[in-house]
């Protein structure tokens, strides 16, 4: 008896109805379709084991998952932790780039002085105070060679700077790049130069005979480079993607210097800050070059 009764649940389930959709009020049949009670439920487990698929992979591969209490938490207390650790190095970095500024300032303006150690007492002679004296000797020694070479560096720039003094406006520059400005000279807000924009992998020229003072990266403003010229005459290059020439290298005007670029935080694009200094004070290089 259950068995004829189970066949007739299944032959019910495997019956044939037809749907039809008629027009209200023309009567007119618009679309008929076959259905059978087994095809329904096929169609329906379907659509909620994919409906149920689609949303186990949004909480699993988007960030939807940090908004389910108690899921994300660990994974942004990990994020946090890592981005902490960023900001730290970063300070790291932003100190130690400003001690290096500061540095490179009092060798410019020649305020550079060997450290001075006062010679201690020493009660009686023995091996071991010896063998002190002389790491104390050796390591003065050292540092006096180390500002020596600095001082050395910087030399043939500071010559250039004290050469004969010629105005300005007879002084011929060449364009360290061609392009479009897209920022003028605005000391009031310490822009101190203008921006240059400029096709990728584009050589910076230097604009004049001179040696190369500065060939760094810093925070701001990425690889940088100057040049010492005549008539107490400096230029900088700042954003660029590759630095061509070391402190210490002599360059002729037109020489590639380096190669355009959107290094450093001070920047949205590739493009040259170019500036010029005369006597100590900025100037507007479109005053006296073409670009």
């Amino acid at each position: 008896m259950e068995q004829k009764e189970q066949r007739k649940w299944i032959d019910r389930m495997k019956d044939t109805y037809r749907l039809v959709v008629m027009n209200d009020e023309t009567f007119e049949e618009v679309g008929s379709y076959r259905l059978s009670l087994l095809n329904v439920y096929v169609l329906l487990s379907t659509i909620v084991v994919l409906t149920a698929a689609i949303v186990v992979a949004l909480v699993i591969f988007t960030p939807v998952k940090r908004y389910i209490p108690g899921y994300g938490s660990a994974n942004a207390s990990s994020e946090l932790v890592r981005l902490q650790k960023e900001i730290n190095q970063m300070e790291k970095e932003l100190e130690a780039q400003t001690k290096y500024t500061e540095n490179f300032r009092k060798i410019l303006v020649g305020d550079v002085q060997a450290p001075q150690q006062e010679p201690e007492e020493v009660p009686e002679f023995h091996d071991s105070l010896l063998k002190v004296d002389r790491i104390e000797e050796d390591e003065q020694l050292r540092q006096e060679m180390k500002l020596e070479e600095i001082r050395g560096q910087v030399q043939s720039g500071q010559n250039l700077a004290t050469q004969p003094d010629i105005p300005i406006e007879q002084i011929y520059f060449t364009s360290p790049v061609n392009g479009e400005i897209s920022a003028r000279f605005m000391p009031e807000k310490q822009h101190y130069g203008i921006d240059i924009l400029a096709p990728k992998n584009t050589p910076i020229k230097a604009v004049m005979d001179g040696v190369v003072i500065q060939s760094d990266w810093t925070l701001e403003t990425g690889n940088s480079i100057g040049i010492q010229h005549s008539n107490n005459l400096i230029t900088f290059y700042k954003h660029n993607s590759v630095l061509l020439k070391k402190v210490g290298s002599r360059v002729k005007a037109g020489e590639a210097i380096a190669i355009i670029g959107n290094t450093g935080t001070l920047t949205n694009g590739p493009h040259l800050h170019f500036e010029v200094w005369y006597k100590s004070k900025p100037v507007n290089p479109v005053d006296y070059m073409l670009f």
